[in-house]
């Protein structure tokens, strides 16, 4: 299963210097966005055991970001993704990449597996 989901606002990034209640309106409206499209796949994650997410992160532009800020920047989606499949997100065995390639506006392109190395 994949999906494409838009790239975390700036404001979602542990860098950012945002009030928490402005911070919140934007994780809110990311999660959300996140859920609608992980459930227009129609995927469910019917299995037992770790669901594993390959993550590629294909950034906006040309500047230069930290993978482990990228992340984090991701937690709404990721907690986004959980609900539209619904199943509780401690099974994620996350598997993140921050490549160099830009797409314009951004882009996080997520595999799920239900194990190590093949898609489901």
């Amino acid at each position: 299963m994949k999906i494409i989901l838009p790239w975390p606002p700036k404001e979602l990034s542990p860098n950012a210097r945002v009030h928490w209640s402005k911070r919140a309106k934007f994780a809110k409206l990311y999660r959300q966005t996140c859920m609608v499209i992980t459930r227009a796949t129609g995927e469910k994650a019917d299995w037992d055991g770790d669901i594993h997410l390959f993550i590629d992160m294909y950034p906006p532009d040309r500047r230069r970001r930290d993978w482990d800020n990228c992340v984090s920047s991701l937690k709404a989606a990721m907690d986004g993704v959980a609900d539209a499949l619904g199943v509780n997100d401690r099974r994620f065995r996350v598997h993140p990449v921050l490549s160099q390639e830009v797409r314009p506006g951004g882009q996080v392109v997520v595999k799920i597996c239900s194990y190590h190395g093949g898609e489901k």
